[in-house]
């Protein structure tokens, strides 16, 4: 996989970075390189867009994690812990606006420069589950985490 552009934010370090992209209210540009530009087409008719991309600051992983809003260790993929085998991040954001190549959008919870891999639509239909499980986050959430 090559990226097809970048995502830019307010964050350098990831100790500032959200969690989630549904705890963020910061706004950042995902510059779509030119030769993908052409793709955007059509996107403007969407409220949010799911972001694809690298963990590019993480580096080796374990199969055994402390996620951040717990304090026991979880199996990696039972969580969204970033060092990860394929260092693969997603976030769903709001798309607030496009400028040729560049979307301005809100909710982004990525450090500054992460070459970004895919865009997809969030369409409800498709994306929205209901009578969900959460496993052990669900204890959490309980807890006002």
């Amino acid at each position: 996989m090559k990226p097809i552009g970048v995502i830019h934010s307010p964050f350098t370090e990831k100790d500032q970075t959200p969690i989630q992209a549904s705890r963020s209210q910061a706004i950042g540009r995902v510059e779509v390189y030119p030769e993908f530009a052409a793709g955007l087409q059509d996107i403007e008719g969407f409220s949010h867009i799911i972001l694809l991309y690298v963990f590019h600051c993480s580096s080796g992983y374990s199969l055994r994690v402390q996620p951040f809003l717990d304090d026991q260790l979880r199996g990696l993929f039972a969580t969204r812990y970033p060092c990860r085998p394929n260092p693969i991040g997603l976030s769903v954001v709001r798309l607030l606006s496009r400028q040729e190549n560049t979307l301005t959008v809100e909710g982004v919870d990525v450090l500054d420069g992460t070459p970004l891999l895919d865009i997809k639509p969030y369409v409800p239909d498709f994306d929205v589950r209901s009578e969900v499980q959460t496993g052990w986050y669900a204890r959490c959430s309980r807890a006002g985490h």
